[in-house]
């Protein structure tokens, strides 16, 4: 007789394990599954983010950070002596970060009682899911009153640079170079391209990214993107837009051809990182008596609870619509397992941060000017720059500038934009303010410390209405 749950979780990454978690606190029997192994052939629950992904892309953006600082910054600080390059030590420091994060998803779930199965799994009709071993014993069944479809996204495939594995990666590959590429092309300048471009530029790579779109970062805001375009730009990264790869061809390196809007180019690189985006991870993840209704691009179709087309099945994460973002699903799988428990529960999407982690980094959270205009609300804008900021300048950085979208009726807040040093944590209290329907005066009225990065935002709020303080220069609303 096959095993009887209240929720099956398939998937531990970021949106399964908290899924699983919550839905255990929440008094149900739960399982997940998850097929995820380390290079000891060790479960290593936290999916891609957590494995190949958000983590170790920070421990090396975090790392080369600190070199290229050294080199460039310290003299200024009083501070001399010569810091070399050790990789390996820096590669094993991402590792260490990773193993101990996975031992700590381990001990969550163990701790909340959920029974953890280092499987791959498939969905079968009536919330019967098959287990098969990722060790090769038998497979087997288990029952589930609910079953929680959490598995992820993969790299997209370009045919005109298929992956080997050595010259031609995707970006987990491009976490682990065992030396440091002379010559590195990169085919994609979203976020993880000019991530992973950051931390090999860093170390020091010749890095060039190859953008099929003519527009930098088309989802941010134009004005913090055509910022972030020239900070980077005189960083050494070599972004080059409108360039769409036609051919790539394996010798000593690798070469590509693209076209751009001034014809045919080719450039030989040493080593090539493909990162176009992500797909959802759909493949086998039912078997056909149980039909889920599938959009266009693999992700499963689910309503604003998540819930599929089949009763009692949910899909969360970037298996589903909406950003593939890690915190986006992690959200989604407390909804879904309150919902479950019986409970009133929601996401909000309008206040869904988005951060890339490359210096400055850039962060947003709402609609962006483009998008106001084109939906005809009035609006206001106040900005205020890093320049003006004491604690900018002791950091040493004053690169960047954040700005503030308000409805010029209501004064509710609509959209926040920045560049600049430590945006990832200065945008939440964006999205708290957001999420609570404040107001730029809200904004303007809070007291925030100084020195502190967090002025900016402040003098932002008050620019909304012509009252920032050390912007230069004075209006009356």
């Amino acid at each position: 007789m096959a095993d009887q749950f209240d929720v099956v979780v398939i998937g531990a990454g970021p949106a399964g394990y908290v899924a699983a978690i919550r839905s255990a606190q929440l008094g149900l029997k739960t399982a997940c599954i998850d097929d995820w192994l380390d290079e000891k052939g060790q479960p290593a629950p936290g999916g891609t983010c957590l494995n190949v992904g958000c983590i170790p892309s920070k421990a090396l953006l975090e790392s080369s950070e600190l070199l290229e600082r050294s080199r460039e910054e310290f003299s200024d600080h009083g501070l001399s002596g010569k810091v070399t390059l050790d990789l390996s030590a820096m590669l094993a420091r991402k590792r260490r970060i990773v193993r101990g994060l996975n031992q700590g998803v381990t001990s969550l779930l163990k701790s909340n009682d959920v029974k953890m199965i280092s499987a791959r799994a498939c969905l079968h009709s009536g919330r019967r899911v098959e287990v098969m071993p990722v060790d090769g014993a038998e497979h087997y069944f288990i029952d589930s009153e609910n079953v929680i479809l959490a598995t992820g996204s993969r790299p997209v495939d370009l045919a005109v640079a298929p992956l080997d594995g050595e010259q031609i990666v995707d970006s987990a590959a491009a976490l682990s170079f065992s030396e440091v590429p002379q010559r590195l092309g990169i085919i994609g300048a979203g976020v993880i391209g000019l991530e992973l471009g950051s931390v090999w530029r860093r170390l020091g790579s010749d890095v060039v990214l190859l953008e099929a779109q003519d527009e930098f970062l088309a989802m941010a805001d134009s004005q913090i993107a055509n910022d972030g375009l020239r900070f980077f730009t005189e960083q050494g990264l070599d972004i080059r837009l409108g360039a769409r790869v036609t051919s790539t061809t394996r010798d000593d390196g690798v070469i590509v051809d693209y076209q751009d809007a001034d014809g045919t180019h080719q450039e030989r690189f040493d080593r090539l990182i493909v990162a176009v985006g992500r797909e959802a991870n759909s493949d086998h993840l039912f078997a056909s008596d149980c039909p889920l209704a599938m959009g266009r691009r693999g992700q499963v179709i689910v309503d604003d609870h998540c819930r599929t087309n089949q009763p009692g099945v949910y899909a969360i994460g970037d298996l589903v619509r909406g950003p593939m973002l890690a915190h986006k699903g992690s959200e989604e799988g407390i909804m879904v397992a309150e919902v479950i428990a019986g409970k009133q529960a929601w996401v909000d999407y309008e206040t869904i941060p988005s951060v890339l982690y490359t210096q400055p980094e850039i962060a947003w959270v709402g609609k962006n000017e483009a998008q106001l205009k084109a939906a005809g609300t009035d609006f206001r804008v106040g900005s205020f720059p890093y320049a003006a900021s004491g604690r900018a300048m002791a950091m040493g950085d004053t690169r960047g500038l954040v700005k503030i979208l308000a409805d010029v009726h209501t004064d509710r807040i609509l959209g926040v934009h920045m560049i600049g040093n430590h945006c990832s944590e200065l945008i939440a209290e964006a999205v708290i303010a957001m999420q609570f329907q404040g107001s730029s005066e809200d904004l303007a009225m809070t007291v925030f410390a100084h020195p502190s990065l967090s002025e900016v935002l402040h003098e932002a709020a008050m620019d909304v209405n012509g009252l920032a303080i050390h912007k230069g220069r004075s209006r009356r609303p």
